[in-house]
């Protein structure tokens, strides 16, 4: 159990923490100890069996998957889920926030919760998991540090201007969700891909071979890794949680003495 769990504090305390991405396997010791501490636990997992296997650590859990509706759009579903877990804090609680993966990476509801309960005076502490970049380097044998990788929500590059490095990696997440901007969707169109498909022309060819990636989250389970021209990109099978991966397409470039 984390030594600085407030235990007999009369106030309350939030902890979000990160379960990884697969079943089990990912969990730090110190973010399994504020599970077993918790009063009550929230859960946002990948997967039903997950929560289930947080209930054989901590019973009192609540999952937040009840929160999603379709049509509802996200920011309302998770200005919610902070406030379910908030009521919680102020009512002199011991909470646990279980978010798959990591929860400071494309996790808003983690990042709100904290900073609002340390605004109010409750003690607050976010513990990192595996995130699926994690896996994802593991994957595909790709090192950030060899020529450098950008990272990138994919709607970022049709809202904003973005310059892409082409002699670097580009990771692109959410892709599934690409030119959505209702937040209340669970996959954008074929439309609205094409966009981010035209948008990736201006810098690279039609043939480029991008990757499809998900990462696995039970021990059975594989990573989805798919190539793919860039110019199918559009029409191929995209989810909510699925990333694409663009290599290089040019050589870094000497800086000139």
């Amino acid at each position: 159990m984390p030594s600085d769990l407030p235990i007999t504090s009369p106030r309350g305390h939030l902890a979000c923490v990160g379960l990884g991405m697969m079943l089990g396997a990912h969990l730090t010791p110190r973010s399994r100890g504020w599970i077993e501490a918790a009063d009550v636990v929230f859960v946002a997992a990948s997967d039903a069996l997950v929560e289930q296997w947080v209930a054989t650590i901590n019973p009192r859990i609540v999952s937040l998957q009840g929160f999603y509706a379709e049509g509802k759009p996200r920011q309302q579903t998770y200005r919610e889920m902070a406030e379910a877990m908030l009521a919680e804090v102020r009512a002199g609680k011991r909470v646990v926030g279980a978010f798959y993966g990591h929860p400071g990476v494309f996790a808003q509801v983690p990042h709100a919760s904290i900073a609002q309960a340390r605004a109010e005076g409750f003690e607050a502490v976010m513990d990192p998991g595996i995130s699926a970049e994690d896996c994802l380097y593991a994957d595909l044998g790709l090192d950030p540090g060899k020529v450098g990788c950008a990272h990138f929500e994919a709607s970022q590059l049709l809202f904003y201007r973005r310059v892409i490095d082409t002699s670097a990696w580009l990771v692109l997440w959410q892709v599934g969700l690409a030119g959505d901007r209702t937040y209340a969707v669970r996959a954008s169109t074929v439309e609205q891909r094409q966009r981010l498909v035209d948008r990736l022309l201006r810098d690279y060819p039609a043939d480029h071979p991008v990757t499809i990636y998900e990462a696995a989250t039970l021990p059975i389970g594989r990573p989805r890794v798919d190539p793919v021209p860039l110019a199918r990109l559009a029409h191929a099978t995209l989810h909510m949680h699925s990333t694409l991966v663009v290599p290089p397409a040019r050589a870094l470039e000497p800086e000139q003495a």
